[in-house]
């Protein structure tokens, strides 16, 4: 453009860009040094990281780079040094009995560390993220257990889980369906209630419990046994304590009479490997319900 074309700002005699705007002109003033440099740089900096990292994608992967490091790469190798370090005390307990895991708190610690990570991702979605259960899933921070609560009982709970087809040693058991069976009438059905609600410390009706008493002997304590205490061989639960998996209202009550839900949990043994599941064993004992094992 010549001198003459030129567009100069009257109160700043600073050429302008040529556009206007509104009336707005734009000074053509030339970048800062500092910003020029900074750019330059980062022009550099930018040509060195494509020479040295991965950085251009390809149709399969990107290219390498010289440094020939990856992300990946890289948390393989870190990946592999946790693998070596904790593989000595990983078949120390696929090979020990939990029992005597438990002598050596050592290896407690370990287990009960990778038992919280081992939960997270394989239990908590049906026992909750602090495991305190839900309708129809035990909560793993009490001392209610309905096959027992040592490290032996719940690592086979665990190992093979209740009332599946997968596994031929599941925990297994199963609740008469004593009104849609015709077993008993709806009368009869309404007494047992109020006498699991007595037995449970709960507001009843005094007459009917009486009765419920009789019906009880009669039907349900092969399983849960005179005093309603249960019997875990069997998975029966404890009727006198106001915990129940599937609610402990005479709604609730009654309907498990009638036609009783029975939850399942698949088998973990051949998923996880011994060394984990006795790490969650360990872990679920050591939240605060855990019990000691039963003598001899």
């Amino acid at each position: 453009m010549s001198d003459q074309n030129k567009d100069i700002d009257e109160e700043t005699g600073v050429e302008t860009t040529g556009h206007e705007w509104d009336g707005i002109k734009e000074l053509d003033n030339p970048m800062p040094r500092w910003w020029l440099w900074t750019f330059y740089a980062t022009c550099v900096f930018a040509l060195g990281y494509v020479i040295y990292y991965p950085a251009i994608p390809l149709l399969e992967g990107s290219t390498m780079g010289i440094s020939g490091k990856t992300n990946r790469s890289e948390l393989q190798i870190e990946m592999a040094a946790a693998d070596a370090s904790r593989r000595d005390r990983v078949a120390m307990l696929a090979e020990q009995d939990i029992e005597e895991i438990a002598k050596n708190q050592d290896l407690v610690r370990f287990a009960v560390a990778g038992g919280a990570s081992l939960y997270k991702v394989n239990c908590s979605q049906c026992h909750g993220s602090g495991a305190q259960g839900g309708p129809g899933y035990p909560n793993l921070n009490d001392d209610d257990w309905l096959w027992g609560g040592d490290l032996e009982a719940i690592y086979t709970t665990i190992a093979h889980g209740v009332r599946n087809d997968e596994d031929d040693d599941a925990r297994f058991s199963q609740m008469p369906a004593f009104g849609a069976d015709g077993i008993l009438d709806r009368p009869q059905i309404n007494a047992v209630t109020e006498y699991v609600l007595n037995m449970s410390g709960q507001e009843h009706d005094a007459t009917l419990a009486e009765e419920g008493a009789v019906i009880f002997a009669e039907n349900c304590t092969a399983c849960h046994q005179e005093n309603g205490k249960g019997n875990r061989d069997l998975g029966a639960p404890n009727l006198t304590d106001a915990i129940s998996l599937y609610g402990n209202t005479r709604t609730t009550i009654r309907a498990q009479i009638q036609q009783p839900k029975h939850g399942a949990m698949p088998p973990w043994i051949d998923r996880l490997r011994e060394a984990n599941v006795k790490q969650l064993a360990i872990y679920v004992h050591s939240l605060g319900g855990g019990e000691e094992a039963p003598a001899d």
